[in-house]
């Protein structure tokens, strides 16, 4: 009976050590299974991820490269500077030509201005109904023939600077007879007076304002 018993006892612990080992392979199962999920994520995440990388790139704007613009002198582009030769003469040929071309081109571009707000007002015009309308309409107005009036009392002046180039009498300092310069003039073709002369205008005219 005894070892009847002991047999019964081994055979009992057998099986509880074969259904603990089937249990413990069951719960190690799913942590597998879960590794394997987070792992298959990881990759879908991943592949999902890399073609919008690639489509970013492919639809981020690309920088156009800076334009080179040719050098601007005073308000009219797309003339180059005079270069000055050692010993030559002041208002020679090449300069009298320099600077005739310089008014002729910005007499130009002021009349095309000039023609394009006429135009404008003539095309723009209209009777509007809302009084705010009308007050925006009739102060741009205003302000374009203010901008317009300054450009024909500049067209006055580049006309006279027209004249003082045929009568070789141009890029001299009217109150002191002193060279204005290439420079001064390419900055400002209708200068009539020197810096010197020019700064000492201006105190006067704080002065008695």
């Amino acid at each position: 009976m005894a070892a009847k018993k002991k047999a019964v006892t081994s055979e009992a612990a057998a099986t509880k050590k074969t259904v603990a080992k089937k249990k413990t392979v069951k719960k190690a199962a799913p942590k597998k299974a879960a590794a394997d999920k987070t792992a298959a994520e990881k990759k879908a995440t991943a592949k999902q991820s890399a073609p919008k990388t690639v489509a970013a790139k492919k639809t981020a704007p690309r920088r156009r490269p800076a334009r080179k613009t040719t050098s601007q002198i005073g308000p009219v582009p797309g003339i180059a500077p005079y270069k000055e030769k050692k010993g030559e003469e002041y208002m020679n040929e090449r300069q009298v030509a320099h600077f005739r071309d310089i008014l002729l081109a910005w007499k130009r571009s002021l009349m095309e201005e000039v023609d394009r707000t006429v135009h404008h007002m003539q095309d723009d015009a209209a009777n509007f109904p809302d009084p705010n309308d009308r007050a925006t309409q009739e102060s741009e107005f205003s302000m374009e023939l203010r901008a317009r009036d300054r450009e024909r009392k500049l067209i006055k002046k580049i006309d006279e600077s027209m004249r003082n180039l045929d009568n070789e009498e141009f890029g001299f300092c009217e109150a002191c007879g002193v060279e204005i310069g290439v420079r001064r003039l390419e900055a400002r073709p209708t200068a009539t007076l020197c810096i010197d002369c020019k700064y000492l205008d201006e105190i006067r005219e704080k002065q008695m304002g």
